[in-house]
């Protein structure tokens, strides 16, 4: 079905203006479900996915309405579980690890094709991976790929260190960046023999693909597939080997790191810079259908991982072809059950069932409309209307909530995501961690929970329930005492040494928020709570978006900026990795050392109880440093049509659209929450 962006802003004017349409949910509790129920003609799913799409490149999004949509056309090693978002076979029809969980081996299956119906290999995988963490592309989820060895420092354009008269490569356990006390060791350090590394090493040798990773070389026909990750390649050799020392590739970066440690400068007498290139990273096409992903440390929560955007293949011909232009229609080739047939920007993105895909068999659907809306009432009231399947999750106004909660096509369960607001740490007043402390202790969490309806207070950084066996720490109570103390401690008092709100510099605080009713909602909350509690008055700003995210991310705004994050994989370090130096993406300035070996040490342990317990330990201390304002662990909060089966409210708030089907039979139809166990 297609609708016209006119025809969208008529239903929602009508919407908001109508009181049988708008005002009708008060007589919700007089019905089964809400709206209509009468399913589309044949095997179509009518969905909203959120705000319009700004690029369905797997490699590019970093939101969760984008990931959805490419769900459907894209696909990679492993899929998430519809119900229970634990990664299951995709174009991997299995997998090995090695007993550290550092090395995995995925063997792909034969059947699976592009939409052009050309085969699926590994090393189309070896050219997704290198192009998804490329310096070229930005993307600004390549840190989720740093666990891969040599990816962290393809990614940030390092080089190697090459003594050019013997070809060995200084290594990293003889040199450390980490502390300017650390220097080189005085013994001759164990190298890296040029016998035993990959000709792509030597510059003279760099244009060439084929002198690297065996890609175009013979590979062997028969393996013993058991003991497949010990096969033996130049390309192994070299990975498994000690691990490269590299400097940053930026000169003022690596002269600042070369000034601070004198042993190092000394080591690098007389030696030459040999970029890290996309063929370093530990990703290697064994054989036609076997990949091999070598990692820089024990991860066994990295299986977890790759069911992101970020880890799907793209198909590289088109990609060549097109350029940035590849992903519109006419032009894309994808892989998932699903293929793109029209894409009308702000009106209609709409897939249909892909005949070629390997698992074509179980999709059941003929088509899915996408449609790019976020105004909660237009939402609900198209649903309302018959025009909508289901709808994505926090879309329930929260004024309806009440009577929405009680019908059976109302999807209410735990979600693994927060709401919290970001902290800037760069900007004064707060640099200092009392400042940060005080408006947090100012909010009266348990009355935020009573206006959501849907969630519950969090004082810590990871959701409340979510990891079984994870002892999560908690942080400050609500003791608006406690915070004017602390902002008196802080040097804004008066001659008493109490707590003077004139002065506090008010105009370098500001609450900034992405453009969305429900927001709008907790920034004045949190502003009457300040208002109240701290006698401060906070000015709010509110902003579309992109330009949100972009003012984020360069830490262009005072005070506090709103934030949620759903969870990508199901593991604590989900959240805590936000704050993680190497994988810093939480917009707040916010790193240090401590919490960084804390991190890492857990993620190093083997032992499941013993790594929570560290990351347990790493978020006490983030907790106690506060560069954000946790607010709320989140319930799903979304509606689905009875006959909408397969459609499941997972903790991730992902859904494996090869499920999902339209059921014709009322007999058959869900009425409440769908069974959520295996």
């Amino acid at each position: 079905m297609k609708l016209a962006v006119n025809w969208f802003r008529f239903i929602a004017t009508l919407a908001i203006l109508s009181p049988l349409v708008a005002c009708s949910v008060s007589q919700a509790g007089n019905v089964e479900f809400f709206g209509k129920t009468e399913p589309p003609k044949g095997r179509i799913l009518r969905y909203t996915s959120g705000a319009e799409p700004g690029s369905i490149d797997p490699h590019i999004p970093t939101n969760q309405l984008e990931h959805r949509i490419i769900m459907a056309l894209f696909e990679g090693l492993v899929e998430y579980h519809p119900k229970t978002m634990k990664p299951i076979p995709a174009i991997a029809e299995r997998w090995e690890a090695n007993k550290d969980h550092s090395e995995f081996v995925f063997h792909l299956r034969r059947n699976a094709r592009w939409s052009d119906n050309d085969p699926i290999t590994a090393d189309d995988f070896v050219y997704s991976f290198r192009r998804a963490i490329s310096p070229q592309l930005a993307a600004r989820n390549a840190s989720f790929a740093y666990y891969i060895k040599y990816a962290q420092s393809y990614n940030e354009g390092g080089v190697f260190v090459r003594d050019p008269a013997t070809g060995e490569f200084l290594l990293e356990e003889d040199f450390s960046l980490d502390s300017a006390k650390t220097v080189a060791k005085t013994e001759a350090p164990v190298q890296h023999k040029q016998s035993d590394t990959p000709s792509i090493a030597l510059p003279s040798e760099a244009s060439s693909p084929s002198a690297h990773c065996g890609l175009q070389q013979p590979r062997p026909a028969l393996y013993d597939a058991e003991n497949a990750i010990a096969i033996d390649t130049s390309f192994h050799r070299f990975i498994r080997s000690p691990t490269r020392f590299v400097l940053p590739g930026a000169e003022q970066a690596r002269a600042k790191a070369l000034e601070s440690n004198p042993g190092l400068k000394a080591a690098l007498s007389g030696k030459e810079l040999v970029p890290v290139k996309a063929e370093d990273i530990g990703v290697e096409a064994v054989d036609e259908y076997t990949l091999r992903i070598t990692l820089t440390q024990t991860a066994p929560f990295f299986i977890e991982m790759l069911p992101l955007h970020l880890f799907r293949v793209v198909p590289r011909k088109a990609i060549e072809k097109h350029g940035a232009a590849w992903t519109q229609p006419g032009k894309i080739v994808s892989c998932g059950p699903f293929k793109l047939q029209t894409w009308k920007p702000y009106n209609e993105l709409t897939v249909v069932r892909d005949p070629l895909y390997w698992d074509a068999a179980i999709v059941k659907l003929d088509q899915i409309s996408f449609f790019p809306l976020e105004e909660n009432m237009t939402i609900m009231n198209l649903y309302k209307a018959g025009e909508l399947d289901a709808v994505y999750n926090h879309t329930v106004p929260y004024g309806w909530i009440d009577q929405i909660r009680t019908l059976k096509d109302y999807m209410d369960a735990p979600e693994a995501a927060i709401a919290y607001y970001w902290i800037n740490t760069t900007k004064p007043p707060m640099t200092d961690k009392r400042v940060r402390k005080a408006f947090n202790m100012a909010i009266d969490k348990d009355a935020l929970a009573a206006l959501r309806r849907t969630s519950k207070p969090l004082t810590a950084f990871t959701p409340e329930g979510i990891f079984p066996g994870y002892p999560q720490p908690k942080g400050d109570k609500f003791d608006p005492k406690r915070a004017s103390h602390l902002l008196a401690d802080a040097g804004y008092r008066d001659n008493e040494g109490n707590f003077d709100p004139e002065k506090f510099p008010t105009d370098q605080v500001e609450l900034t928020y992405n453009t969305n009713p429900n927001n709008r909602v907790i920034a004045e909350f949190l502003q009457a709570q300040w208002k109240q509690n701290l006698q401060i008055t906070v000015t709010i700003k509110n902003m579309e978006n992109s330009t949100f995210d972009a003012l984020r991310n360069r830490l262009d705004y005072k005070g506090f900026a709103r934030g949620s994050y759903g969870a990508d994989y199901m593991d604590p370090f989900t959240f805590l990795t936000l704050f993680h130096t190497p994988n810093n993406g939480s917009g707040t300035g916010w790193t240090d050392p401590k919490y960084d070996q804390i991190i890492d040490e857990a993620n190093r342990t083997l032992d499941p109880r013993r790594r929570y317990e560290l990351l347990a330990e790493a978020e006490a201390y983030l907790i106690e440093e506060q560069p954000m304002l946790p607010l709320q662990s989140e319930r799903t909060n979304w509606m689905k049509k009875p006959y909408v089966k397969g459609l499941y409210p997972t903790l991730g708030a992902m859904h494996a659209w090869k499920f999902v089907y339209i059921e014709h039979d009322p007999a058959k139809w869900d009425r409440g929450m769908p069974q959520m166990t295996e």
